[in-house]
């Protein structure tokens, strides 16, 4: 097994063994919750993507066009993420979570993504559309090596991606937002809505496809 995978395992094991000491009687939690927050601390922009219906789909069409789209979404997508230099951090069924140093970066790779599911599903019928939903984030989480992240912000993103936008949509927290005063081209309008983690959030609203 090479160095990498040893240094990310090594990443894991260290922040368990300190978890476990914080559960002990008479831990010193403040500590060790500054020691965990040093060893793996950073800031970053975090994105969760989903598919809208993709459930339904799967219910009426069968595995096989499970199979299909996510392979299809992966083919599409992830070369735009790593033109935007983001980092996969993993794929759950229908759903990426993708981490960029900039908020910036992570809404313009985001449109990026939208434009080309839009472009696709020009010519795709409607069961074999990608209509992509997109939550992004951003602010200091906890990054285990590229196993998993943890914080507010992650939890934001996953709920505005995951469970918030529709099929087209970019939802971003305002901790984010703050972070995109300087792109052109888009505009934000105010959600009126908390999810978890973030009080304020906000629609990207960019020219599409079509």
């Amino acid at each position: 097994m090479g160095d990498h995978d040893d240094h990310l395992k090594g990443s894991e094991t260290r922040l368990w063994h300190l978890i476990d000491e914080r559960l002990q009687p008479g831990a010193d939690v403040k500590s060790i919750d500054a020691r965990i927050w040093d060893l793996f601390g950073d800031t970053w922009a975090v994105m969760f993507t989903d598919l809208s219906g993709f459930s339904r789909q799967v219910a009426r069409f069968g595995i096989i066009h499970f199979l299909q789209i996510i392979h299809e979404q992966k083919r599409l997508l992830l070369p735009v993420v790593a033109a935007h230099d983001g980092i996969l951090i993993k794929i759950e069924a229908d759903s990426f979570l993708i981490i960029f140093r900039r908020a910036a970066t992570a809404v313009e790779c985001a449109i990026a993504m939208q434009r080309a599911c839009q472009k696709l599903n020009q010519r795709r019928l409607p069961e074999e559309q990608v209509l992509l939903c997109v939550g992004i984030g951003y602010g200091r989480i906890l990054r285990i090596g590229d196993i998993d992240v943890f914080g507010a912000e992650v939890n934001a993103a996953s709920k505005l991606g995951e469970d918030t936008a529709k099929s087209n949509e970019i939802l971003i927290t305002a901790a984010a937002r703050e972070q995109c005063q300087d792109l052109t081209d888009v505009r934000f309008t105010d959600l009126d809505l908390a999810v978890p983690g973030s009080e304020s959030n906000y629609r990207v609203i960019y020219q599409t496809v079509g």
